[in-house]
C-alpha cells in the first residue's frame, strides 16, 4: 500500500506512532547527548484536521502553549519575550537570549520577502485560487544555510508545508526532516493543521485532509516510561475524546491581530478578564474562548493564588478545560478538580 493510513483523529495516529516506535522494529541512535528510538520515514493521513488534539492524562499537554505556538507563527515572529512566556524550556535554544533561529518558523512562512512584498503564504494561498490544481503552493520552512553552524542548537525540523486545493477541499502535507513523537509532533500538527484551517476559511474552502511525512520519527530513551504509560492508559480505553470545535467561517487576519493583542495584554498582566467580560469582546465564541485560555494562564503564573477562577473555566471549550485540569490540577477550583 503507497498511501498513508488515515486516521480518524490525531489521538489514534498520535498512540499509534509511539507504539511503533516503542514496540515495533526500530534502530537505536545517539546524538547529541540523547539517546532515541527511531523509525525512519512515517507518514499517516489525517481525515479531519480539527480533530488535532490527543486528551490523553499521562500526556499532560499545555493547551495554552499550542494556541500560543500557532499565534506566534501567524505574528511572524521569532522572539523568545511571547513564546518563551509558554514554554520557558525553548530559552536554552536561543544564542542571543533573545531570539529563535530553526524553531521560528513564523518568519519564513507569514514574514513579507522579495521580490513582490508577500509572505510564503500569501503566493500560496494565490496558487490555490488561481490555479485551483496547481501543486506549486508550498512553503519551503527548512534553510540549507541552517546546517552550517554546527554549534547552532536551534534547525528547523520542518521542511516544507504544501497547500492542496482539490474539488473545493483545501488538504495540506507537512514534510519534516525529524520529529520528536512525544513532544514536537503533538505540537507540530497541531499549529500546522491550525495553520492549513486558517488557510480554508480564508479561500472558503472545505477543510481537507492533513498529512504528515517525518524522515526520522523518534523517542528521547529518557521519556520512554512516560511514552509507555501514555500507550497503557490508551489500550485501557481511558483516553478521554471531546468534540473539535472549528474555527469560524469568518475567522480572518482581522480576528487573528484581535485576539494577538488581548494575547499580549494578558502576557504582560496588563489586563484581566472575567468570563463576562470575555464574551463582550469583539470576537466570534471560537476566539474568545481561546482568550479566555491565556486568562486562565495569567491567573495560573501571575495571581496570587495562582488558582483559575471558576467562572473562566467554565466559559472554556469542555477539551481545554479537562486539559488544564489534567496539567495544573493544583490550579483548578476544588470541585473541577474533583468532576475531573
Amino acid at each position: 500500500m503507497l498511501t498513508p493510513t488515515t486516521f480518524t483523529t490525531f489521538t489514534d495516529a498520535y498512540v499509534e506512532v509511539l507504539r511503533t516506535i516503542v514496540d515495533g522494529p526500530h534502530i537505536t541512535t545517539w546524538g547529541r547527548s540523547k539517546d532515541a528510538l527511531e523509525v525512519p520515514n512515517v507518514t499517516f493521513r489525517l481525515a479531519d484536521p480539527t480533530a488535532r488534539t490527543p486528551f490523553i492524562a499521562a500526556r499532560r499537554a499545555n493547551p495554552v502553549f499550542t494556541a500560543a505556538e500557532f499565534l506566534w507563527y501567524v505574528a511572524g515572529r521569532n522572539d523568545l519575550d511571547m513564546i518563551g512566556h509558554y514554554a520557558p524550556r525553548l530559552r536554552k535554544l536561543s544564542k542571543d537570549g533573545r531570539t529563535l533561529t530553526g524553531t521560528a518558523y513564523g518568519p519564513r512562512l507569514f514574514g513579507r520577502t522579495a521580490p513582490d512584498d508577500r509572505s510564503q503564504f500569501d503566493r500560496a494561498l494565490d496558487f490555490a485560487r488561481h490555479e485551483p490544481d496547481s501543486k506549486r503552493a508550498a512553503m519551503i520552512v527548512m534553510e540549507p544555510g541552517e546546517l552550517l553552524d554546527l554549534s547552532n542548537p536551534d534547525v528547523a525540523c520542518t521542511l516544507a508545508l504544501q497547500l492542496m486545493l482539490r474539488n473545493g477541499q483545501l488538504h495540506m502535507t507537512g514534510y519534516m526532516r525529524g520529529n520528536d513523537a512525544r513532544i514536537g509532533l503533538l505540537c507540530d500538527v497541531h499549529s500546522f493543521t491550525m495553520i492549513q484551517e486558517f488557510a480554508a476559511r480564508l479561500l472558503g474552502a472545505e477543510l481537507g485532509t492533513y498529512t504528515h511525512h517525518v524522515g526520522s520519527m523518534h523517542v528521547n530513551t529518557a521519556d520512554l516510561d512516560q511514552v509507555r504509560t501514555i500507550i497503557a492508559e490508551a489500550d485501557a480505553g481511558a483516553v478521554r475524546q471531546f468534540p473539535a470545535e472549528p474555527m469560524p467561517a469568518s475567522t480572518t487576519w482581522d480576528t487573528l491581530r484581535t485576539v494577538l493583542q488581548y494575547e499580549e495584554m494578558l502576557r504582560k498582566h496588563q489586563a484581566s478578564l472575567t468570563a463576562e467580560q470575555a464574551a463582550d469582546l469583539p470576537l466570534p465564541g471560537y476566539w474568545q474562548r481561546i482568550v479566555l485560555l491565556f486568562e486562565a494562564f495569567r491567573q495560573i503564573v501571575r495571581t496570587p493564588r495562582q488558582q483559575v477562577t471558576a467562572d473562566v473555566l467554565a466559559a472554556l471549550d469542555p477539551g481545554h478545560r479537562w486539559l488544564l485540569a489534567a496539567r495544573w490540577p493544583d490550579q483548578m477550583p476544588r470541585a473541577s478538580v474533583g468532576a475531573r
